[in-house]
């Protein structure tokens, strides 16, 4: 016969919904509530039990954020303050309720889609040199409870990976700030964590690093196998020796401008297209510079 399944999770159906099932099925995507769902909900729950929620209009908005886009949460927080606070007395204000209630955790969950969510809005807000917006998801995280050692190693990639030497000291800045919260521990610790999220943030950005690191990664897959020349090779024996190694090496450091411009890739290699081409920005301005006064004088010793 024909059957036909109904599920609901509270996971990202991508990863774990099984791919024969999840082909064969229609996925709606149920979002959180606006504050305006949340609002009829409580209107609903006044409906149902007769009275007003004993809240005061600052009561009532802190209220609908504590939900945070929860309808289960907003139904429950109303209850709550429903069957605790009894008909007839002074409305709460904010303080109260925060009191009779407590705080409602925030909806995240580290191991699941909204740690993944939010670690990727936390670091595409810093390559985007934001730093208001990086504070504001490095803070989400720190107070859904996320491992800080987690960030700190998140950060460091960052120095890394979008930084990299347009500002050299980004990565000492995170290893410093992971030192310093390993010494400190919480919540004083976070703050050292903070300044690297704001110095990264606002840091000259560069993928130069990456991107040469995966260029030069297909090159050495491609040729792995092809001998370094031998004359940057040393000739510890004889044998070695009468083979050339290391015959007509030029010592840089005794060449005019401590540069031989030599060739160091094997022989069998074709020189290719730089794999590292620092940008116009940060630290890197000046390594471009450097790197075409040597490519100037390689090019010249050539000749």
């Amino acid at each position: 016969g024909t059957i036909t399944l109904v599920g609901a999770t509270t996971e990202n159906p991508s990863f774990e919904i099984n791919a024969a099932v999840l082909s064969r099925a229609s996925v709606l995507t149920l979002n959180r509530l606006d504050d305006a769902a949340l609002e009829d909900l409580a209107k609903r729950a006044e409906a149902e039990e007769g009275r007003p929620l004993p809240l005061d209009a600052d009561a009532r908005d802190a209220l609908i954020s504590m939900a945070d886009g929860d309808g289960r949460a907003i139904i429950n927080l109303a209850d709550e303050v429903l069957s605790t606070v009894k008909p007839g007395a002074k409305p709460l204000d904010r303080a109260a309720l925060v009191k009779l209630v407590q705080r409602r955790a925030p909806l995240y969950d580290k191991s699941r889609e909204g740690h993944y969510n939010l670690i990727s809005a936390l670091h595409k807000s810093v390559r985007g040199s934001d730093p208001d917006a990086a504070l504001y998801y490095f803070c989400r995280m720190l107070d859904g409870g996320e491992d800080r050692l987690f960030l700190a190693r998140r950060l460091v990639r960052m120095a890394v990976e979008d930084i990299g030497l347009a500002d050299p000291q980004a990565l000492v800045v995170c290893n410093a700030a992971k030192d310093a919260f390993d010494f400190l521990g919480s919540p004083e610790g976070e703050l050292a964590l903070s300044e690297a999220v704001i110095y990264l943030a606002t840091a000259p950005k560069s993928n130069a690093n990456y991107v040469a690191y995966k260029a030069a990664m297909r090159a050495a897959k491609e040729h792995g196998s092809l001998s370094p020349p031998k004359v940057i090779l040393n000739a510890p024996t004889k044998l070695m020796e009468d083979e050339g190694y290391g015959d007509g090496y030029l010592y840089d450091h005794d060449q005019p401008d401590a540069f031989s411009g030599q060739n160091y890739f094997p022989d069998e290699f074709t020189r290719r297209p730089k794999y590292y081409d620092p940008p116009e920005r940060g630290f890197e301005r000046e390594l471009g510079k450097r790197l075409a006064y040597w490519d100037g004088l390689r090019k010249k010793r050539s000749d």
